[in-house]
């Protein structure tokens, strides 16, 4: 399975792109090889509907030359031999943007002035990456853990190749070298002295990172580790047991598991300080104070529901027009994703949640960077 994963300028660039003839077509894919006529398959009936409404919309050079672009992608065999469990694409008259995706998105197909990125959000919202430490007595192994290529090993300048080498010539069960400790409090000290040295090897490698690190050991290093470790994302959740007998890929397994809990927990998280924040104004979920607060520069963090289109759009000023869905809505302009644009732009979080996975069940929240009251500031 091959994952492109969107990076946040990424999705930022294609957030602000604007192309009257700009097609977005996101559809679900099999990894699987003998799934690969179905995936090209259900691409070109995706890809034959945003035709038809180019066609609606440009000259026949134009629309000759989209087509044109969209089945060359259709026609590349290679491609469609290592594709993920989605693919999004994005297409104008001068470029073609793919990625190939790890979680399974709902079909669509949009022709507007603007390419649709909620379902895109969705794909980093919960990135699926960490590091694991294998460690043991017998080693240490620092595993990468990523959506968008199998789990690997990283080379640790430095790192301790076991707590008895290091140790050495002493077991680390003995007597200390002046005889004030042996036994079990003699065996902690040294497993202590052993998880620091590890630690200290992994700062350089770990310095500037923000993913969990995923501890796998068993007690007591699970703990010890965790106690003189500098890294300040080691996660609470550990894979017990001991690693030496663990592939990567066995090891990435069991993190994906971790990271389903952390990722749970940071939903309860943000769900209780929206909670803690809404009466003192900082925590809305109107989307005319969203757009605003966003045309503002005024939202920390953004969640949207990944499920919802709301027709409208957002002026420059922040006022939210909503537009009879019934009517004749220009396709492409929902105003839910404008408010993420421009919450996207000015730096915010913006997350792609479930709508059961929103507070209270509604179509977005926003915490806020600063209270405010009709489009002012409030102290």
């Amino acid at each position: 399975m091959h994952i492109d994963m969107p990076s946040r300028a990424d999705i930022e660039r294609l957030a602000a792109a604007r192309d009257d003839l700009s097609i977005t077509v996101y559809l679900p894919t099999s990894p699987i090889p003998v799934n690969d006529e179905e995936n090209r398959l259900r691409a070109r009936a995706l890809f034959d509907e945003a035709i038809s409404r180019v066609e609606q919309l440009a000259d026949k050079q134009t629309a000759r030359a989209l087509t044109d672009d969209l089945y060359a992608l259709l026609d590349d065999l290679e491609f469609w031999r290592d594709l993920g469990r989605s693919l999004a694409i994005f297409v104008t008259p001068s470029s073609v943007l793919e990625f190939r995706l790890a979680n399974e998105l709902t079909e669509y197909v949009a022709v507007a002035d603007r390419f649709a990125i909620t379902p895109l959000l969705r794909a980093v919202t919960f990135p699926q990456a960490a590091f694991v430490l294998a460690l043991s007595q017998n080693g240490a192994r620092l595993i990468e853990v990523s959506a968008d290529a199998p789990a690997q090993e990283i080379e640790v300048p430095g790192i301790p190749p076991n707590a008895e080498a290091f140790l050495s010539p002493r077991s680390i069960g003995g007597r200390s070298p002046y005889g004030r400790i042996q036994g079990d409090e003699g065996r902690k000290v040294r497993l202590t002295q052993y998880a620091r040295a590890v630690d200290h090897a992994l700062r350089p490698v770990l310095n500037g990172e923000s993913l969990p690190l995923i501890i796998a050991a068993a007690e007591p290093l699970s703990s010890i580790y965790r106690g003189v470790a500098g890294y300040a994302q080691v996660a609470d959740e550990v894979i017990g047991g001991n690693p030496d007998d663990q592939s990567p890929a066995q090891l990435a397994q069991a993190a994906r598991s971790v990271l389903d809990d952390i990722y749970a927990a940071e939903l309860k998280e943000l769900a209780e300080v929206f909670a803690d924040l809404r009466g003192s104004g900082r925590a809305v979920s109107d989307l005319s104070d969203l757009a605003r607060a966003a045309a503002m520069g005024a939202l920390d963090t953004l969640a949207v529901d990944m499920g919802a289109v709301v027709p409208g759009f957002v002026t420059d000023d922040g006022a939210l027009v909503l537009e009879d869905a019934s009517s004749s809505v220009v396709p492409g302009h929902d105003a839910l994703e404008e408010i993420a644009r421009r919450a996207l732009a000015t730096g915010a979080r913006v997350l792609a949640l479930r709508r059961a996975d929103l507070p209270d069940g509604v179509q977005a929240a926003g915490i806020l960077r600063y209270a405010f009251i009709s489009g002012r500031a409030t102290n």
